[in-house]
């Protein structure tokens, strides 16, 4: 019976022993074939020294700030000296704890695997991968060879690692891993995922926020801290175990940083990104000086590959201080004129006219989740049918801002709309109806012509017969017959009768000289409107020509891009100094100058003043469409020009009152831009220095605003007194109408 026994153990151990031996030569067989290439080539030494990770371009401000990056896949590679070394001892002991002894696979890895997660299935036992074979599987991936496809992959990733081992030290694999980890969502790279993250830099990060990235590595997207915030606590927290069990934290400090919130600053550049719009714009050019630099060096470079960094003239703090002040004015904008077009109908009956065209009805009132912006919340997700989102964005208020330095054309600040990336238009290019803020174009040009500023142009409206019977009217629909307004009080208060009759000394082919020289679209035809606004301009194109005025007469064509380099820091590209086109004679824009700071003085932008107690020196000029559609408004320094638009995606939607002009809805964006500034004395020296202009070129304030003709200035001139100002109008038209009629009964006749 024992004999029986020990006979059927000898067999039960040579099966065993058959079958290891048949598993071992299986598995030699197994490894050279993987080995000699039957299952797809494998890199050579050569191949693993040229190892290069693509890498995203990026983008930053003047003030060093990271605001885009153009990428195939959203990497920035980082030196071994910008990772901090708990980020280090975190990916180590969490990983790979023999990570330093290992020749890039760990047997007794295995072996836990084996015994630990797959027999007993305690998924806590982790993988047998080691970090360098995480490292081929990001550098080359992995095939599909069928059911053969996990054990293929494994073996040659094997492999492969042992030969980057011999290659690299560990250090530079180390650096090779952390530059190439996937931290989902298109990140790739520990540098990319700190930005996105925590925005900052890897070498910034805090031993808890490593401890969070490390976590994310077994699955990121179910310790993804956005995602699933309390998934990655508790990740975070066992990778401050593992580092308190190395002993490289004691139990004090472990406790404590178990203790802390995440601490996230999420940043996507590509969804939500501040400068959006700017980003787009400055790709564009850098792909043109791309082009050029190829050209000229025979060299060409991919923009999202190849890790170019681009350092824009754009002002970072400027560009959020004109973020916050649009969104501030406008939520409140928006629900005064949500209330009027509730109020007037416009919203009933804009649905019912919808409802009639659409020709599937039933399918354009399913309610459906998906994305919105509002000035009140941001983006955010509301469940809504197809006709209340297009009810949403088609009564929606919509903002531009502009800001250059005249002195050089620099780009400081760019606003193209509400939201980049679910309005992408770009509102800064968008050609609207430019209303009073071309009157001083127009004004310059006569100051061009030797007009002075006290030259008196008439107040009185008139049928214009060859411009098919137009009647135009000052903007407050009074006018007075016999009366003249001097030049200079006309623009600072922008009088539209006036600015007729100084279109008409001035003649149109001067001014369509003027508007060739700014750059703006061609005239057409001789227009006398287009005195009084009813040219269609873009910001960019308002906010360039009145750079002109305050650069002394200059004008730049705005920049955006101030240098670009390569990946290892050699200089592609530096710009370089262009000669500015002369628009005016400085004697004229200083003139301008001096009249539109009036404009802000007593005219219809002192409201900057008055209500938002604005204290700089400023020169500027509102702007306001016909029915309230556009509203506009410019100031400049002699450090900055900043431009205003607001207005709907058609001019059908506006308000009904003065709510929609220029002083009141474009105004208050500028106004609370400079406040702000205003209170940075590192900004104020930058951006709002005084004119300095000679004390001569206001002498025009000398004459008098407003001055009688005719009947009524015969009888003043005779008494004395030929000037008037606004207040005495109102006497001034009752002495006129006694006159008048004394006449009339005199010769029986009318005038």
């Amino acid at each position: 019976m024992k004999s029986g026994k020990t006979g059927f153990l000898k067999i039960i151990l040579v099966s065993l022993a058959a079958a290891l031996a048949g598993l071992i030569l299986l598995s030699g067989l197994f490894y050279i074939l993987v080995l000699s290439g039957v299952f797809g080539t494998m890199p050579g030494k050569d191949d693993l020294l040229e190892i290069s990770n693509e890498e995203a371009s990026l983008v930053f401000s003047s003030d060093s700030v990271l605001i885009g990056k153009y990428f195939a896949k959203d990497r920035t590679n980082i030196s071994m000296d910008e990772v901090p070394e708990h980020l280090v001892k975190a990916l180590v002991e969490t990983e790979d704890r023999r990570f330093y002894s290992h020749r890039g696979y760990d047997i007794r890895s295995y072996i836990r695997v084996f015994l630990k997660t797959i027999l007993l299935g305690d998924e806590s036992g982790g993988g047998g991968s080691t970090i360098t074979q995480q490292l081929v599987k990001n550098l080359y991936g992995r095939n599909k060879y069928g059911f053969l496809s996990l054990a293929i992959n494994k073996m040659k990733e094997i492999i492969i690692a042992t030969r980057l081992e011999k290659v690299y030290t560990k250090e530079e694999l180390l650096l090779l891993y952390l530059n190439s980890v996937p931290f989902g969502i298109d990140v790739y790279g520990v540098e990319s995922a700190s930005q996105r993250y925590f925005s900052k830099s890897v070498s910034e990060l805090k031993i808890e926020e490593s401890a969070v990235l490390v976590g994310m590595l077994k699955a990121n997207t179910y310790y993804n801290p956005r995602l699933n915030p309390e998934n990655s606590v508790e990740r975070r927290n066992v990778v401050l175990s593992l580092m308190e069990e190395s002993q490289y934290l004691n139990t004090r400090e472990a406790d404590s940083l178990r203790s802390l919130p995440l601490g996230l600053e999420y940043l996507n550049l590509v969804k939500d990104n501040p400068a959006g719009y700017f980003v787009y714009q400055v790709k564009k050019r850098t792909l043109e000086l791309l082009d050029s630099i190829a050209l000229i060096s025979g060299e060409k470079y991919d923009l999202e590959k190849d890790g170019l960094r681009i350092y824009s003239t754009l002002d970072m703090q400027v560009q959020e201080l004109g973020s916050e002040a649009v969104k501030k004015h406008m939520d409140v904008m928006q629900r005064l004129l949500d209330r009027e077009l509730e109020n007037m109908g416009v919203k009933e009956k804009w649905y019912s006219i919808h409802k009639q065209q659409s020709a599937a009805y039933d399918k354009d009132t399913i309610r459906r989740d998906m994305q919105l912006f509002d000035w009140e919340g941001g983006v955010r997700m509301a469940r809504i049918n197809r006709f209340d989102s297009l009810w949403h964005y088609y009564k929606m208020l919509n903002t531009a801002v502009l800001i250059i330095n005249p002195e050089d054309g620099s780009v400081i600040t760019w606003i193209g709309g509400n939201n980049y990336r679910l309005l992408p238009f770009d509102m800064v290019l968008s050609h609207r109806q430019i209303a009073s803020a071309f009157k001083p174009v127009l004004y310059a040009t006569a100051l061009e012509q030797g007009i002075p500023p006290c030259r008196y142009l008439e107040n009185e409206e008139n049928t214009y017969e060859g411009y098919e019977d137009w009647e135009p009217q000052n903007a407050d629909r009074i006018s007075t017959p016999d009366s003249t307004v001097a030049l200079w009080y006309a623009l600072a208060h922008s009088i539209n009768l006036p600015t007729l009759d100084l279109y008409f000394q001035v003649g149109a082919e001067d001014l369509k000289n003027t508007c060739e020289r700014l750059k703006f679209p061609s005239l057409t035809e001789d227009a006398p409107s287009i005195a009084l606004g009813t040219l269609d301009l873009s910001l960019y194109e308002a906010v360039r020509a009145y750079c002109s005025f305050a650069n002394h007469g200059l004008m730049n064509e705005p920049v955006m891009i101030n240098k670009i380099s390569d990946v290892d820091g050699n200089t592609l590209y530096v710009r370089k100094h262009r000669e500015p086109d002369t628009i005016f004679k400085a004697e004229t824009s200083n003139l301008i100058t001096a009249i539109l700071q009036q404009v802000i003085e007593q005219g219809t932008g002192s409201a900057i003043r008055s209500q938002y107690g604005v204290k700089s020196e400023l020169a500027g000029k509102t702007g306001t469409a016909h029915d309230y559609s556009n509203a506009w408004f410019l100031a400049y320094t002699p450090g900055m020009v900043i431009g205003t638009w607001v207005g709907a995606r058609t001019p059908d939607v506006h308000f009904n009152s003065d709510r929609g002009a220029g002083s009141s809805l474009a105004l208050p964006v500028v106004a609370q831009i400079i406040r702000e500034i205003e209170k940075d004395n590192e900004l104020t020296d930058k951006y709002l220095a005084s004119f300095d202009l000679p004390d001569d070129v206001y002498s025009f304030l000398e004459c008098d605003p407003f001055r009688l003709s005719g009947i009524r200035g015969f009888f003043n001139r005779l008494f004395g007194t030929e000037s008037v100002d606004k207040k005495e109008q109102d006497s001034a038209e009752e002495i006129e109408k006694e006159v008048r009629s004394f006449f009339e009964r005199l010769f029986r006749k009318k005038k």
